[in-house]
């Protein structure tokens, strides 16, 4: 039986992606106290207990502003932890370096612009095309895995 010294994943697209990914994972966390942040400010929360001491609030939990950021970040979960999966193992089939740089660039770009066009500028067709980039490079991706494995 021979070994091979050869990584899993070429060393300089795995730093690309850890940064990257790492750039996203900020993004990502960054969503909750975004949340509380309207909730304060709209004084809007979803349950009795988080009411209690604060002058004004109540329980409302279909704030439109609350809601706006609370399904961006449901959106987020929905395609930023399949795009980990899928990335990592399609780092695996050896892609070009150069291709591999832009698509995990481009769906983190696309994902910080998909938050942006919904929370803040509340804008059509600038929200879904920042969603189908994302999505199609995570479906390129899982589709040139499948076939490279198969």
């Amino acid at each position: 039986m021979s070994t091979s010294n050869t990584p899993l994943v070429d060393p300089e697209l795995f730093k690309t992606f850890a940064f990257w990914g790492s750039i996203l994972a900020i993004k990502l966390l960054a969503m909750a106290p975004l949340t509380a942040r309207y909730r304060f400010k709209n004084m809007a929360f979803s349950n009795i207990e988080d009411t209690k001491g604060l002058k004004g609030a109540k329980i409302n939990t279909s704030d439109a502003e609350v809601e706006r950021v609370r399904r961006a970040h449901l959106n987020d979960l929905e395609n930023i932890l399949i795009w980990y999966i899928v990335t990592f193992a399609w780092l695996t089939t050896g892609p070009s370096a150069w291709l591999a740089t832009i698509l995990i660039r481009s769906f983190v770009i696309a994902r910080v612009g998909h938050t942006i066009s919904y929370v803040i500028l509340s804008k059509q067709p600038h929200r879904a095309l920042a969603f189908f980039i994302g999505f199609l490079i995570t479906v390129y991706q899982a589709m040139s895995t499948v076939l490279y494995y198969y």
